[in-house]
């Protein structure tokens, strides 16, 4: 038997006890006929999130950009890009998501700015200009070249020379996102407003970019310049993304929650990508940080009983003292569930991410079991290769582009849109989509599945098993993680709640219960 968890004893809060859903607005709903979804799109869809049963969702970035990353390099903070539509639509989505008793939250990318935006065309224009010190500027490296070796993520050096004023500025991913200095008063006054701003709109929290990245470690600035190693020797090149989570990091979560905090029920969720004991980090002194730092534990584990158990256990025993655990199994930068795993055992992780203790967050289409998409190659828009991950929502068995719009789609649709859509599968109550509203439904009714602690237990190899318990509510969950069938012993008498494998919802089991290959179970005792 596993060491308990206890579940926060303070009255849990909407955040805790609901479930995120992720919309990506490009791929979500098209209501103009461009081929790229919209904020009236997401606005047409909210009946659909409600009957799912999720309590909030989070959209990726819709302010006004170029998009040479699809949001993710922001000209204007406070503005809505033509492409979503308009602040009147942002203001109408929060209302109207709100009336359905969702939550909204917002994607924050307060690492960089646009090269596009008016702070760094300002910066370029002279070395003595008001916001020149907004962003990271370095002189060129003894002899010329960039000041040292350091990569962006996107490939290619992390400066860029700006030849008028001859200085590199500096770039974790596109030449394009040139990087601010939170370091800098006036960038710190100006990004805090941002949240508030939005904050008084109406928006509920915000999902915070590479937030690691935004405290720099000073080893980014120290190391060789460019230039050619020994004959015969490949130089290891360091990526700029390893030189965030700074010292002086928990000032800067303090500040961003302090602004949280001026306003009821809001959340900070940080993007994190690290293992538990740094992301701990991230929740703050005292717990005065992001109120969830992003787990992705999940989403990179080797797909077996023993790494998944052990995934578990470390995160728990990493968390702080009254800290909410969170998890993660895909998103619009990872591969997506159902062909990370294969169709069957995503059923399984399905039931594992909605019955962990903690919140989650779901990724659209992986409710509909969405593979990823083949992108032929004169169809591919990202350089970082995550189009497969971001093809369009199918809603419709019958309708042009099954639903997602009137014209040729921005990414192709998956294979078999129309058989794997929301309407197809509303009506199969064997589908990926009703396992998951069940699952939903169920945790909602659950208070020990939404708030309650949780005892990893002993089971077969290839089995992963917990308990979940608030007052006198006990749940099992049992996960079979191979193909073979499993026989797991049971303690008294347990009524099933909801199975990955229909027709076993409701029954009687005691003793003992034999999982299928590939199957999930969530019992309550009776």
């Amino acid at each position: 038997m596993g060491e308990v968890v206890s579940a926060d004893p303070a009255a849990p809060r909407w955040w805790q006890t609901g479930v995120v859903y992720q919309v990506y607005p490009r791929s979500f709903q098209d209501s103009d006929g461009d081929g790229v979804g919209d904020l009236p799109g997401v606005i047409d869809r909210l009946d659909h999130l409600a009957w799912l049963g999720v309590d909030a969702i989070w959209l990726s970035p819709i302010f006004r950009s170029p998009m040479r990353d699809f949001g993710y390099d922001v000209a204007d903070y406070l503005d809505v890009d033509p492409l979503f539509g308009t602040l009147a639509d942002a203001d109408r989505l929060i209302s109207e998501a709100h009336s359905r008793g969702l939550r909204v939250l917002l994607d924050f990318v307060p690492n960089h700015t646009s090269s596009d935006h008016a702070w760094f065309v300002d910066a370029r224009s002279a070395r003595d200009a008001e916001h020149r010190d907004w962003y990271v500027w370095r002189d060129p490296a003894p002899g010329g070249g960039p000041p040292n070796d350091l990569e962006s993520e996107f490939g290619g050096p992390a400066w860029t020379l700006d030849e008028a004023t001859g200085q590199y500025w500096y770039h974790s991913f596109l030449p394009e996102q040139p990087e601010l200095d939170w370091r800098h008063p006036a960038v710190r006054v100006a990004m805090l407003d941002v949240l508030r701003t939005w904050f008084l709109r109406g928006i509920d929290g915000f999902r915070i970019d590479v937030l690691w990245m935004i405290a720099k470690d000073d080893a980014l600035w120290q190391g060789p310049p460019v230039g050619p190693g020994p004959a015969g020797v490949v130089k290891d090149q360091r990526n700029a993304l390893e030189h965030g989570d700074g010292p002086g990091m928990e000032p800067l979560l303090e500040a961003m929650r302090a602004v949280a905090d001026e306003f009821p029920e809001r959340v900070l969720v940080g993007e994190l990508y690290m293992p538990p004991e740094r992301l701990v980090r991230y929740y703050g002194r005292g717990g005065r940080g992001a109120h969830l730092p992003f787990n992705f534990g999940l989403v990179w584990l080797p797909w077996h009983a023993a790494a998944v158990r052990e995934a578990i256990r470390a995160y728990e025993q990493a968390l702080p003292e009254g800290a909410w655990p969170n998890w993660v199994l895909g998103n619009h930068d990872q591969p997506r569930v159902a062909s990370r795993l294969g169709t069957a055992q995503a059923r399984v992780a399905a039931m594992l991410l909605l019955t962990l203790r903690g919140t989650p967050t779901l990724y659209n289409g992986d409710e509909l079991g969405l593979p990823a998409a083949v992108v032929p190659p004169d169809r591919i828009v990202d350089v970082a290769g995550r189009d497969p991950v971001r093809s369009p929502m199918p809603w419709t068995r019958l309708d042009a582009n099954a639903g997602f719009s009137a014209t040729e789609p921005w990414l192709p649709m998956v294979a078999g849109a129309a058989a794997l859509s929301v309407e197809a599968q509303r009506a199969d109550a064997t589908s990926m989509l009703e396992l998951h509203r069940r699952l939903l439904a169920v945790r909602r009714a659950s208070p020990a599945l939404h708030a309650g602690s949780i005892e990893l237990l002993d089971a077969p190899a290839g089995v992963v098993a917990f308990d979940r318990r608030h007052g006198g509510e006990q749940v099992r969950v049992l996960l079979n993680l191979t193909g073979e069938p499993a026989i797991v012993t049971l303690d008294g008498s347990w009524t099933s709640l909801v199975g990955t494998r229909p027709g076993r919802e409701g029954t009687d089991e005691r003793d003992a219960v034999t999982l299928a290959g590939n199957e999930g179970l969530v019992l309550r005792r009776s």
